[in-house]
């Protein structure tokens, strides 16, 4: 997907938050193809006319055929607290996932042991602990229904990876599109019906409480269950 800077969702001097696209990555990886935190670089020198180098930090990753919130360092001082924030669980991350099966319970914690295998780049999720595992929590709800999908609300409470996959695979419910972990087909742009909604935290500079919201994808299934909500709301 293009950069664009519509889709920057919120920004001051200190942290920016992008709204990801499938198919973007947050930092660079093997492939070798250029990152947001790269591409955004460039736009703000440009944009901002700045003589000298810009500073970007990662503070977190989403995966790549995911969509939804990320955010952006823009000083050294912004990235050491936001790392910290998210390290001692100072950010509490809502994440949206569509998927076909509707869980047996309408809301559950789950908590597993997840196991990454590195060659596979994938995650095995456990009852009970094993060699290297690591533990992993999230707390789901079904909040919307169509003819053929449910909407899951999931409040992340660690950050394992591949975590909410592997998790809603384990109770026979994956997300739509993720071949990785069960669902039957792709979906037509190569991602996975995994969104990250919402970020709450305290602002690492001004010390208010911030609440970053991303909009949904530009897909009828996605748009349906947002207006749903919406009239619900």
């Amino acid at each position: 997907m293009a950069f664009n800077p519509n889709n920057i969702i919120y920004e001051d001097n200190h942290i920016l938050a992008y709204n990801k696209q499938v198919g973007d990555i947050v930092q660079g990886d093997k492939t070798g193809d250029q990152p947001l935190s790269e591409i955004i670089k460039v736009f703000i020198k440009e944009r901002d006319a700045k003589p000298g180098n810009v500073f970007l930090g990662v503070t977190h990753r989403i995966d790549r055929p995911t969509t939804g919130v990320v955010i952006f360092a823009k000083t050294s001082k912004a990235l050491e607290r936001m790392n910290a924030l998210f390290r001692d669980g100072g950010v509490a991350k809502t994440y949206w996932a569509i998927v076909k099966s509707r869980p047996e319970k309408n809301e559950d914690l789950l908590v597993n042991y997840l196991v990454r295998n590195e060659k596979q780049n994938k995650s095995y999720a456990y009852d009970e602990p094993k060699k290297d595992s690591k533990e992993a929590k999230l707390r789901y709800k079904v909040v919307a229904q169509s003819d053929n999908y449910s909407l899951l609300e999931v409040a992340l409470m660690t950050g394992r990876h591949h975590q909410i996959r592997t998790q809603l695979s384990k109770i026979g419910s994956p997300i739509k599109g993720d071949l990785k972990y069960g669902f039957s087909r792709s979906n037509p742009d190569g991602g996975i019906c995994l969104h990250a909604r919402k970020v709450e935290f305290v602002h690492p500079v001004k010390k208010e409480r911030l609440v970053i919201e991303a909009p949904v994808p530009d897909d009828a299934l996605w748009k349906y269950f947002e207006k749903i909500l919406w009239k619900e709301g």
